[in-house]
């Protein structure tokens, strides 16, 4: 089990309402999160915040797309957890890279369970492996 109030979660989605909801599900349930509605504004905040254990990111924005977030993430910190959330479960671009990468993917809609959950099982596997 992690210690939530030692991990924090960038949250990116392009969309207000969404960005909100999820931001306000995961601080219910006892994680710092951060929020970003663009791929660039995301990188920025993770700059300034490289203590960020999780990504979690819509697959599809403006500019630069999920996959690039994490990619151009990734290289400034290899150990990040990356969890995409899509409501495009059935696209083979979308399982291909979540595949290639060892990412997760959480379908959209999703419950605040299901996310917790999702959560939870990233970050504590990633605090097993350390």
């Amino acid at each position: 089990m992690t210690d939530k109030r030692q991990s924090t979660i960038l949250v990116v989605d392009d969309e207000p309402e969404i960005r909100k909801l999820v931001s306000a599900m995961l601080t219910r349930s006892g994680y710092r999160v951060l929020s970003a509605d663009t791929g660039e504004s995301a990188v920025e905040l993770f700059k300034n915040n490289p203590e960020t254990e999780l990504l979690l990111t819509d697959v599809v924005g403006p500019g630069m797309s999920g996959p690039m977030i994490a990619d151009e993430i990734a290289a400034l910190n290899p150990a990040i957890k990356v969890l995409f959330m899509s409501g495009y479960d059935g696209t083979r671009v979308v399982m291909r890279y979540v595949a290639e990468k060892g990412h997760s993917l959480l379908i959209k809609p999703f419950t605040m369970e299901q996310l917790a959950r999702k959560v939870e099982a990233l970050l504590s596997h990633a605090a097993s492996s350390d």
